[in-house]
Parts: structure tokens; C-alpha cells; sequence
């Protein structure tokens, strides 16, 4: 009879703190993201009516885009393709560079973090190249290729390299120094130490590299299919803004910030599934 009040107690005190939360994540999730979008909205309304000649609003930029929208995966003949495939053109190219970028910054993280002398050796490359200008590297690219499709999963690879290798590192050389003593008491082997103690507790740092070197993946393919041309949806936005077709141009911006949302937070998802700890926000 006790276990029976308690469960009755317990259900009515979850049912009342629902309907406390229920309002607040209302707010927190739907309504103010809701009023952000809303502000934008009306702000590209009032500099479109400013521009009227050049800039369409919000509703003729939906019109003009309905065909892109109700039919992304089209194929009309050689180079019409509908904006679905060219979003997966451009993807292709950067999860290949950042996993490429990802299988040799791992690696070259946890030696600079272990080793004193590799990053004696290491660091000086690094600062170097890590502020170099991702379309530096494409002329460099197109030189050793002499095709844009892998001169952009080059340029991929190496701006990617960067955030990874720092956040690997830091994450390396701030194991608690007592883990590792243990372990040499212990007298645990170099490659147990590494996958018990100093691989998990440096994955935080990993997947925080990760991400960020996923965020400039994807803002970069952008910039380097606008120069190199082909299918992909950087060369669409050029493409679409040398017919001054704006809306267009609008409809590419929208599909590449969604797609960087989910790519972020798809890295964030599995960041949780492998660390078994919620993600901190970027």
C-alpha cells in the first residue's frame, strides 16, 4: 500500500513539473528561435523593398525557388541538376577531406601531446600553416592534381588538419599526471596506457576539434567550387549570382547553413554516443 502512495505521489509530482517546463522549453525551442528567424525575415523584407530592382523579398524568392524545393534530385541533361545533387557533390568532397584530415591529425595530436620533443618539432610547422589562407593552398593543389575534384578535397584535407591537431594535443598533455603514475605503477604497457587512460579522457578534446575542423570544411568547399567551377553548390551560388538571380543565390545560402547545422550537430550526436557524456555547445 506505501509503494502504491508513493508511485501516486511520484506520477502527480512529474505531472506538475511538466506543466511547469512545458512553457519554458515552449520558449526556449520553439518561440524564440522562431522570433530570431522572424527578425531576419523581416529584415532581407525591408532591403528588398529599399533595392526593389535587384533584391527580391521573401515570397518572390519562394516562388522563383519552388522548382529547386519540390524537385531537388532533378536531372535535365548534362550540368542541370537539381540543388539536391549538387549539395551531395559538394558533401562527397568534404567528409572525404576531413576524414582524410581527421586520420592524420589524431595520430600527429597524441604525438605532440606525448612527446616533448615532437612538439619542439611539430609546433613551429603548425603556426606557420595553420593561419595560411585555405584558397592559398589551391593554386598549389591544381598544380600537383591538374583537376578540381581532388585539388578540392586537398584544400579540405589540409585546413581541416589544424583545429584537430590543437584540440588532440591539448586534450593529450592535460591527462591528470596521477592516471599516468598509476598506470607506471601498475607497469602498464605504452599502448594500454594510451587506449584505457589517455584516449578517453582526451575525446572530449578530439571531438571538439572535430567539429570545429568540420565547420571550416564545409566553409571552405564552398569558396573553392566557386573558383575551381564544376557541380557542387558553391559554383551554383556563383553560378546563380552571374545571371543575377538573387533568389537563388538566397535558396543556397539557407541550404548551406542548414546543412552545416546538422553536419555540427550530427558530429555532436556521436560525440555523445562514443564519450557517453552530453556535448557541450560550440
Amino acid at each position: 500500500m506505501a509503494q502504491l502512495n508513493l508511485a501516486a505521489i511520484a506520477a502527480v509530482a512529474g505531472q506538475v513539473a511538466w506543466k511547469k517546463a512545458k512553457p519554458v522549453i515552449f520558449r526556449d525551442v520553439v518561440l524564440l528561435p522562431a522570433l530570431g528567424f522572424l527578425g531576419i525575415i523581416v529584415l532581407w523584407w525591408v532591403v528588398a523593398l529599399v533595392n526593389h530592382e535587384l533584391m527580391p523579398t521573401p515570397p518572390e524568392a519562394l516562388i522563383a525557388n519552388l522548382d529547386y524545393i519540390l524537385n531537388p534530385f532533378y536531372q535535365r541533361g548534362p550540368g542541370n541538376l537539381g540543388i539536391g545533387w549538387l549539395l551531395l557533390a559538394s558533401l562527397r568532397r568534404v567528409l572525404l577531406g576531413f576524414l582524410l584530415g581527421a586520420v592524420v591529425a589524431i595520430p600527429a595530436g597524441f604525438l605532440i601531446g606525448m612527446s616533448k620533443n615532437a612538439m619542439l618539432a611539430l609546433n613551429p610547422i603548425i603556426q606557420i600553416f595553420k593561419p595560411v589562407s585555405p584558397l592559398a593552398w589551391l593554386p598549389i593543389a591544381l598544380a600537383i592534381f591538374n583537376l578540381a575534384d581532388p585539388s578540392a578535397i586537398f584544400v579540405i584535407f589540409i585546413t581541416s588538419l589544424w583545429p584537430t591537431i590543437i584540440n588532440t594535443a591539448l586534450g593529450v598533455s592535460s591527462v591528470p599526471k596521477d592516471y599516468l603514475d598509476v598506470a607506471r605503477v601498475l607497469e602498464m604497457p605504452r599502448w594500454r596506457q594510451i587506449a584505457k587512460i589517455i584516449l578517453p579522457a582526451s575525446l572530449p578534446y578530439i571531438f571538439t576539434g572535430l567539429r570545429i575542423s568540420l565547420g571550416i570544411a564545409w566553409l571552405v568547399i564552398v569558396a573553392v567550387e566557386m573558383l575551381t567551377g564544376g557541380i557542387g553548390i558553391g559554383f551554383f551560388v556563383w553560378d546563380e549570382w552571374s545571371r543575377l538571380n538573387l533568389s537563388s543565390v538566397f535558396l543556397a545560402v539557407l541550404v548551406i547553413g542548414l546543412t552545416g547545422l546538422l553536419l555540427d550537430y550530427a558530429v555532436g550526436k556521436i560525440q555523445e554516443l562514443v564519450t557517453h557524456r552530453p556535448r557541450t555547445a560550440n
